[in-house]
């Protein structure tokens, strides 16, 4: 969730309105995860067009350290990969398992096969 927001005007959302001063909690795992602008987002698809997402914010809000962390993703997979170079994800019957976080979507397990 993010940090406690409240409206300055009436805002309409979907239908509803929500009045000026009213608290609003902002729902942030759903950001990435909606169906109008990703085809079957609950499912875990390394191959997804990823333009668009929201992980490192947005706007005056965008992450300062993005472009470290995905150099860090890019170098840290390229050695995973380079090592095990027939690492493929296992069977759909050994779903990934999620962290069971309001504030955070993260994995606890993801089964693959090495070779």
């Amino acid at each position: 969730m993010a940090s406690l927001r409240y409206t300055t005007q009436p805002v309409t959302i979907a239908g509803t309105t929500i009045p000026a001063g009213e608290f609003v909690q902002i729902a942030l795992l759903a950001a990435n995860r909606d169906p109008e602008v990703f085809t079957d987002p609950d499912r875990f698809d390394l191959t997804r067009d990823a333009s668009g997402h929201l992980a490192f914010g947005h706007g005056i809000h965008h992450c300062l350290g993005a472009p470290l962390a995905r150099l860090q993703a890019e170098i840290a997979f390229g050695h995973v990969l380079r090592r095990f170079p027939a690492l493929r994800l296992t069977a759909p019957d050994h779903a990934p398992a999620w962290q069971d976080n309001p504030r955070h979507r993260g994995l606890l397990t993801l089964p693959v096969r090495l070779r």
